[in-house]
């Protein structure tokens, strides 16, 4: 007999909002603020509402080339709109997570590779929990650069300049689920009196490749990505699931449904001016996988423009209130 695992890929199931991978995996796709792209952490922005998700075979008619090449999802973003990932596990079940942007993972810098790498303190992966989301891509020790929506083929996507190409453009995500008995099958019973919280942690809230887009990088915002609490050799590589995520701008994603995009979100600056909460996750307890030299290499969008002697629409400082953040705990997971 091979001495080969039998791989058994994880089911992938589409929601009107959200992506189910597995039996315990579920990620969904917030619009958010563009924080500034002027040198200052800011706190973390708020969650404006979910992204419609639509199955590319669903318009194979009308989709682009490139979506029916890849297969896979899509999702509506604005150019330079921001976005960011909100995971679902429940409290009793774990997580591997893999993040890419135009195949190059959003934590390490390394290009796409279907293996976990690293080790529980520098890995190339997240674990859900402890993670409950992800604004941007590991540029720094304790902030990340906001995930921003870039047309794909202007040097602008962290894709172009770590690999020179604009090839695939969008979102990736590979999900691992734990080796069996590494977690319970069942949720324990809740202690009486106790009050569960819900697991995603919701805060207040056709041409080619020219129609398509991937991802920049944004403002620095205050996020740490954690370690993995418990280990590579918890998760089974023989149990994993992946799905690439399109972003159409309004007018492709219109043509191809027949639908409307979701408008643009209110700008920053306004959001603040009305005295609108941001936030920050008290998690001192918790480590922080280091930076990732590669993707902190990677100029922003802004830079980008300035270097194309390009006036950008980005706009200027914001000062945040310390009494419009709100802290919102961040416990450890099982």
């Amino acid at each position: 007999m091979s001495g080969k695992r039998k791989q058994r890929s994880l089911e992938v199931e589409t929601g009107h909002e959200t992506i189910r991978i597995g039996p315990h995996f579920e990620v969904s796709f917030q619009r958010t603020l563009r924080i500034p792209d002027d040198g200052n952490d800011y706190p973390l922005p708020p969650g404006l509402g979910r992204l419609p998700v639509r199955r590319v075979e669903d318009y194979l008619e009308t989709a682009p080339a490139l979506w029916r090449k890849h297969g896979g999802v899509f999702i509506p973003l604005h150019v330079r709109d921001a976005l960011w990932l909100s995971f679902s596990v429940p409290g009793h079940r774990a997580c591997a997570v893999k993040v890419g942007a135009g195949r190059i993972n959003a934590v390490s810098g390394e290009e796409w590779s279907p293996e976990l790498t690293g080790d529980s303190e520098d890995p190339d992966y997240l674990v859900c929990p402890d993670q409950p989301w992800l604004d941007g891509f590991n540029s720094g020790n304790g902030f990340i650069r906001q995930f921003v929506a870039t047309p794909l083929g202007l040097g602008y996507t962290v894709e172009e300049q770590i690999t020179g190409a604009a090839e695939f453009g969008g979102i990736q995500l590979r999900v691992f689920e734990p080796k069996p008995g590494c977690f319970p099958d069942e949720a324990p019973a809740p202690p009486p009196g106790s009050h569960l919280l819900n697991d995603e942690m919701a805060v207040c809230c056709l041409s080619d490749v020219d129609s398509s887009m991937g991802l920049g990088a944004g403002g620095r915002m205050v996020q740490k990505i954690y370690p993995d609490p418990h280990g590579v050799e918890t998760w089974d590589p023989s149990r994993s699931g992946e799905v690439h995520i399109h972003l159409a701008d309004p007018a492709t994603y219109e043509q191809v449904t027949g639908e409307p995009a979701p408008p643009t979100p209110v700008n920053a600056d306004l959001y603040t001016s009305y005295g609108y909460p941001w936030f920050e996750l008290e998690d001192d307890h918790l480590g922080d996988v280091p930076r990732s030299d590669e993707l902190a290499r990677v100029r922003s969008v802004k830079e980008v423009d300035v270097a194309k002697g390009t006036l950008g629409a980005d706009e200027g400082s914001i000062d945040v209130p310390e009494k419009q953040v709100v802290g919102l705990a961040a416990t450890k997971g099982v």
